[in-house]
């Protein structure tokens, strides 16, 4: 591996902190270690005009990322995990995820306003979340939003949308906090799979050591939960398939959504050990699919 290890990174403001984080992380057991962030604009952040599901899924988001790793001209990618397909690519696996930063989704609201007001449409880039804010507040409109977080922040703050659901997660990262008016629970709004988790990608056969200190085995293992869920019903990164796993007592929980052929929207809660995350997230999925 170089000396200097570049990390690639989506040419975005939160990709690019997101990539820092992973850095920073790194370098408190590894201080002499040197990093460059390579940013890279990819085919999802290049197409706006169209929703994530007429184009590809999220998937678009890593396309080009993966590319550079594959021909060698960046070290790791830092990817949302979120993005990424339940396959992995042959060859470019991951090789580290970090702690669950907050996995919910918010309601954000037009600045100096307190109110969700029904004048206008609520802007989600999601059909998950979509589906499960219709059946929280049946009487809104609502309507695709794309673009990075702060492009869509001005776009409710100018007087487009009346709110905009979010990723916690994100706004998190940004220093964003304050614009969150309203916080969904679980049994409001569950998750995308992976949600709040980050991915670190390199090439097979390369030495990551360096990231040990850096990963998260509790992430790993909800992760391969919600994963598997993913899997086993045929989702991909923009089916409105949502999951959530947590740890208690050493137990994992999880909590999916799963909307059929005919759009009928089936929840239900699993839990065993942690041992069988991956069987959970399997039978979770073949009981809500059944």
């Amino acid at each position: 591996m170089n000396r200097i290890i570049r990390v690639g990174s989506r040419d975005s403001t939160l990709a690019v902190i997101q990539a820092r984080l992973v850095i920073d992380a790194v370098k408190k057991t590894n201080p002499n270690m040197d990093f460059e962030i390579v940013t890279i604009k990819t085919t999802g952040d290049k197409i706006l005009d169209k929703s994530l599901d007429s184009v590809g899924g999220k998937g678009l988001f890593i396309k080009e990322l993966e590319q550079a790793l594959a021909d060698g001209s960046i070290d790791i990618a830092v990817h949302s995990y979120k993005d990424m397909p339940f396959e992995e690519t042959e060859g470019l696996p991951v090789v580290a995820l970090s702690e669950r930063e907050a996995p919910f989704d918010v309601l954000v609201l037009p600045k100096g306003i307190t109110t969700l007001e029904n004048s206008k449409p609520v802007g989600s880039s999601s059909l998950r979340r979509t589906i499960q804010f219709a059946k929280l507040y049946e009487s809104f409109e609502i309507k695709a939003i794309r673009g990075n977080v702060p492009t869509r922040l001005s776009k409710l703050d100018n007087g487009e949308y009346s709110a905009l659901i979010l990723a916690q997660a994100g706004l998190n990262r940004l220093s964003l906090q304050n614009r969150i008016s309203c916080i969904f629970t679980i049994d409001e709004m569950i998750p995308s799979a992976s949600q709040g988790i980050l991915a670190v990608q390199g090439r097979q056969g390369e030495n990551y050591s360096f990231l040990d200190s850096f990963h998260n085995h509790v992430s790993e293992t909800v992760s391969k939960a919600e994963r598997r869920f993913l899997k086993t019903l045929g989702g991909n990164c923009s089916t409105p398939v949502a999951v959530y796993g947590q740890i208690q007592n050493n137990e994992l929980l999880l909590t999916g959504m799963y909307v059929d052929a005919d759009g009928n929207t089936k929840t239900g809660k699993i839990s065993g050990s942690i041992d069988k995350s991956e069987q959970l997230g399997e039978q979770l999925a073949v009981r809500l699919k059944d």
